[in-house]
């Protein structure tokens, strides 16, 4: 038994150092494509002083710890969302292997997760959502089909339109509603969570998103009728329904009863 916890907490250290050297990949990718820049050339540099930054600045989470969030040279701050990305992605790593243990679908849960990080930093830069991220989802949709063959097609074919076809319809009446990247996203997610898991989803994020907005109003940080980014919140509704979905839904269905 001593053995299985020493394999398993190696496994989970192991895991969780790939997952932040990932959300340090993500996270530089998505910045650099916020400023139309390739993120496959070029080294790393500092963005005020433009030093290339050495190997030993790089390491996840460790670097930023280290240099206390300032650059070594010119002193400039570096942005807390650089560990906060990373922190993210190791506990990701980790939260799908603890779920799906040393599996296929621990490996397809992780891809859809680092997948919808990019989205969310990117709408969170930007306000849209690229076509390129969400067609990259469809492949892992499909293979969950496979992996999870107790979601039925028809329980996905429903979910790929509860919510895309609701914000869609809403978006023609109201323009600006939703984003066309939101619509896609959730008409992907919807297929690769079932119906039941969709609408989990969509709820965690409107729930989500309508407290913040309504936190930053009362803050005066933010106006009625100001657009937000929705994407992050759909993102990490989608992620928490696809780790807990069934724990959340059964939790609920115990509590009223049903």
């Amino acid at each position: 038994m001593g053995e299985a916890i020493g394999v398993s907490t190696i496994i989970t250290i192991l895991l969780a150092m790939l997952g932040a050297c990932l959300g340090s990949f993500v996270n530089v990718a998505a910045l650099r494509y916020t400023k139309r820049l390739s993120f496959t050339t070029g080294r790393s540099c500092c963005p005020v002083c433009n030093r290339t930054l050495q190997w030993y600045e790089l390491v996840p989470v460790i670097s930023w710890l280290i240099l206390l969030g300032r650059c070594h040279t010119c002193n400039a701050r570096i942005s807390p969302r650089y560990i906060l990305v990373e922190l993210i992605t190791a506990l990701v790593s980790v939260l799908c292997f603890v779920n799906y243990g040393l599996s296929w679908m621990a490996l397809i849960a992780f891809g859809v997760a680092v997948l919808l990080l990019a989205v969310a930093l990117i709408d969170m830069d930007t306000m849209e959502i690229p076509n390129g991220l969400v067609i990259a989802l469809i492949p892992l949709a499909v293979l969950v089909v496979w992996l999870q063959p107790e979601v039925t097609l028809l329980s996905r074919g429903i979910g790929f339109l509860a919510v895309s076809l609701p914000m869609l319809l809403i978006t023609m009446i109201i323009d600006g509603a939703f984003g066309g990247g939101d619509i896609k996203l959730m008409a992907v997610c919807g297929f690769l969570l079932g119906w039941q898991n969709t609408l989990l989803a969509f709820f965690i994020a409107v729930m989500l998103a309508g407290s913040i907005s309504f936190w930053l109003i009362l803050r005066k940080k933010a106006k009625t009728g100001n657009h937000i980014a929705f994407g992050p919140y759909l993102c990490l509704g989608v992620v928490t329904s696809l780790l807990y979905g069934k724990e959340i839904i059964r939790w609920y269905l115990n509590l009223s009863g049903m």
